[in-house]
């Protein structure tokens, strides 16, 4: 693709980013038949080339973003699904938080969609506040028909994913060591999000790592990835979480060292991973963020390094839905499906597995008719290959498929440590009891 930006503005090292990357775009459209979104809407401006076309004109011409450009940015999942297709390379993610953050510098959204967009960054990225938030949803749920048109329509969507109970916190151990000779040394993200919404999931990653002979390692003072304000252009407040995740993990790999860092939100280590572009120019961090990065692993893609023991068939027949954020983010496709496997699940996937869910983080809020949609879609090829179980690695597929199936949805961990010892995962319906 050819640019046009002076000199001026490529002295910027952001903008002369952004420009390497709109040049590898050559335009052939091959994203457009992944994007979900564009096979939903058929719109042009809908694709990621529709949406590099109109990033390109809005950073060329230096101006404030405008609604023409803003709602299609909106409307992208983030899902990277572009980036998996894509024969040029074209690196659609940054390009794409380029353009979110330029859009929440120059760009006055309504009142209303401020309001909710702050709520959403103050809230959801802080355990002990997101905890309070859904204590406080039972007395705002007889009230979500009244929201669900208008501009409040995302608090009808909010009060309608919030569950009805909040599992107490779970508040692991300092170091949970491992059982029998020591393989490894890790710990373990903790996150926002999951820890409120479903703790026994890293509950099950750690008993799982111990019984595999894996010391597991509790970092204090870490917090939010930061992909939940990142991905709503709030660059600052992303990268102030980074650096205290930088160094709450550095401090502990000097302290004891680690042989990898490990996340169950698969949302979280495509972030994580990303550390290293997030704060590449911070003088200050830019070489610790790499180290970091460098050492992140989703828990399927370590495990898969440690010869998992192979369990007899268990007679539950699996759907496993591969989060966008994993496969697409992370290019980790196989190991969660062999390590099911070699669990004892008779394991298959749905037709189209590359399209989105519609949760992708805010965005089941934030864009809930189209959320709704991807979630009608996706229930529909899941229940096409009659599962007895839903697994996924990410919380925010979790708690959106949950919404719309009619079989237990669990974390990939869960069943992993159900098959090698552990529990029965408090989701999975009653019939599996006796398994």
């Amino acid at each position: 693709m050819q640019t046009h930006f002076s000199s001026a503005q490529r002295a910027d090292p952001a903008i002369a980013e952004a420009d390497a990357i709109l040049r590898t775009c050559v335009h052939c459209g091959f994203c457009t038949a992944t994007c979900p979104t564009y096979t939903l809407l058929g719109d042009e401006r809908d694709s990621p080339r529709g949406r590099i076309y109109l990033i390109k004109d809005m950073l060329e011409s230096g101006r404030p973003a405008t609604t023409e450009e803003v709602e299609p940015i909106d409307r992208c999942l983030s899902c990277l699904s572009c980036m998996t297709t894509c024969p040029s390379g074209v690196h659609y993610m940054h390009l794409v938080d380029h353009a979110r953050a330029h859009i929440e510098t120059t760009y006055t959204r309504p009142l209303a969609d401020r309001l909710i967009r702050a709520l959403l960054a103050r809230v959801l990225p802080h355990p002990a506040r997101f905890r309070l938030a859904l204590k406080a949803a039972a007395l705002g749920r007889p009230f979500a028909g009244l929201f669900a048109r208008g501009p409040l329509k995302p608090l009808a969507a909010m009060l309608r994913l919030a569950p009805r109970t909040v599992a107490p916190a779970a508040n692991p151990a300092r170091v949970s060591p491992a059982r029998g000779p020591r393989r490894a040394r890790v710990a373990l993200l903790e996150g926002c999000a999951q820890q409120v919404l479903q703790p026994r999931i890293d509950v099950a990653a750690i008993r799982l790592l111990n019984r595999l002979g894996v010391e597991v390692v509790r970092v204090t003072d870490q917090g939010c990835c930061g992909a939940l304000v990142h991905h709503m252009g709030r660059a600052a407040d992303a990268q102030a979480f980074a650096r205290a995740n930088v160094d709450a993990f550095t401090r502990e790999m000097a302290r004891g060292g680690l042989d990898a860092i490990l996340t169950t939100a698969s949302g979280c280590g495509t972030t994580l991973k990303d550390y290293g572009h997030l704060l590449g120019r911070d003088p200050g961090y830019a070489r610790k963020a790499a180290t970091l990065a460098a050492q992140v692993r989703d828990i399927t893609e370590f495990l898969a390094t440690l010869d998992f023991p192979a369990q007899p068939p268990r007679g539950a027949r699996v759907a496993y839905h591969s989060a966008c954020s994993l496969q697409h983010g992370q290019k980790v496709k196989a190991p969660p499906l062999d390590l099911l496997r070699r669990a004892g699940f008779e394991v298959v996937e749905p037709a189209d597995p590359h399209l989105c869910c519609g949760s992708a983080g805010t965005y089941n809020m934030l864009q809930s008719d189209l959320a709704e949609a991807l979630l009608a879609r996706k229930v529909a090829t899941l229940e096409a290959v009659k599962p007895d179980i839903v697994a996924a690695g990410n919380i925010g597929c979790l708690t959106q498929i949950a919404a719309g199936m009619g079989v237990s949805v669990v974390h990939t961990v869960e069943l992993l440590d159900w098959a090698t010892g552990g529990p029965r995962p408090a989701a999975l319906l009653e019939h599996f009891q006796a398994k």
